[in-house]
């Protein structure tokens, strides 16, 4: 059995609003509709890790109007004993989706911000050495929890959104797996082109490894044995891009728990991430059959004959966090390209 995911992360009420397009400055729109859905990056990725099967301890904090939010997360199968009730209203995201489901989001707080460097040191009393560490920017206490699980021997994955100040002094040299997309990979190195945000991300993560999502131009990893690109596919309609990034992280990390090469854990995030554009909230990763995943990914690989050392720059097949209207099809002959079915 895969050792657990300790999975520092908010939980929130988001309020998701249909509209024509997203309000511009001064603007005020009517909604369609509104709905209510759990959400929180971290819930959300969370729900994706459980459903691809991995063993989540989810650590934070919700306030009394937010105990549904843990009964739901209960029920997906994640371990919530250190999930807290603080005095504080639950953290909130007030969401705008438009018809080409871009959104745009403003989060509130709340109890997230009432996570203490003792929740994080109780939780993670009796985690084994080399289990992981998933942390987002959405609570407190993430710094003091990176420092601790290194002193534990863990191993840490870290998405630092949204990125502010705080997040640029995160100790990323300890940090074994690093998810950004663009925006916060350009803020953190200085750069602008994904070639030079990939090269400066991995000065600065030196033991680990970079993911970098581009959205409609799909993602980029780069780690020690070398680096792999992921184009974005077609997809008839997306709904709600929301939580799709969550998704990609969290079935990325669960294929990684289970002792999968990068090129595998790509192909399954992908592949995952293909449902989240039509889903929002905990939503984000419909229930998907592991075995299925793995059947298709061993499929392409060996279609390709994909090089094991993965010393060459590949091509997975992979829908980011927006629709395409034209995949980047390539002739199965080609070396190094992975195309991800429906």
């Amino acid at each position: 059995m895969s050792l657990p995911v300790y999975n520092l992360g908010s939980l929130n009420l988001d309020r998701v609003m249909r509209v024509g397009h997203i309000a511009r400055p001064g603007e005020t729109l009517a909604a369609r509709s509104i709905a209510l859905f759990a959400g929180g990056k971290g819930a959300n990725q969370s729900v994706a890790l459980a459903r691809a099967g991995a063993r989540v301890v989810h650590v934070g904090c919700v306030g009394d109007d937010g105990r549904w939010l843990v009964e739901k997360l209960a029920a997906e199968g994640v371990d919530t004993r250190f999930v807290r009730v603080a005095p504080a209203l639950t953290g909130q995201a007030i969401i705008q989706v438009d018809d080409a489901g871009e959104n745009a989001i403003v989060v509130y707080g709340g109890s997230n911000q009432q996570v203490t460097p003792a929740d994080v040191e109780h939780a993670l009393a009796d985690a084994p050495a080399e289990s992981w560490l998933l942390a987002q920017n959405e609570t407190s206490a993430v710094e003091h929890a990176i420092r601790l699980a290194h002193a534990r021997g863990m191993r840490i994955c870290l998405n630092p959104a949204p990125l502010d100040e705080r997040a640029r002094e995160y100790p990323l040299e300890l940090v074994h797996l690093l998810c950004v997309n663009e925006t916060e990979g350009a803020a953190l190195t200085g750069e602008s082109s994904a070639k030079r945000i990939i090269d400066g991300l991995r000065q600065r993560v030196v033991r680990g490894e970079v993911l970098l999502t581009l959205g409609a131009s799909g993602a980029w990893y780069a780690g020690p044995r070398g680096e792999l690109r992921a184009d974005a596919p077609r997809v008839a309609m997306v709904v709600d891009a929301t939580a799709a990034g969550d998704t990609f992280l969290g079935y990325y990390l669960a294929a990684k728990c289970r002792g999968l090469e990068p090129v595998e854990c790509l192909a399954r995030a992908c592949r995952a991430v293909r449902h989240a554009g039509r889903c929002n909230g905990f939503d984000t990763a419909r229930p998907s059959d592991c075995r299925r995943l793995a059947a298709i990914s061993r499929h392409r690989a060996q279609r390709t004959n994909l090089p094991d050392s993965l010393s060459l720059t590949d091509v997975v097949g992979y829908h980011g966090c927006r629709a395409s209207s034209q995949a980047n099809h390539r002739e199965p002959g080609n070396r190094g390209n992975i195309h991800v079915g429906q």
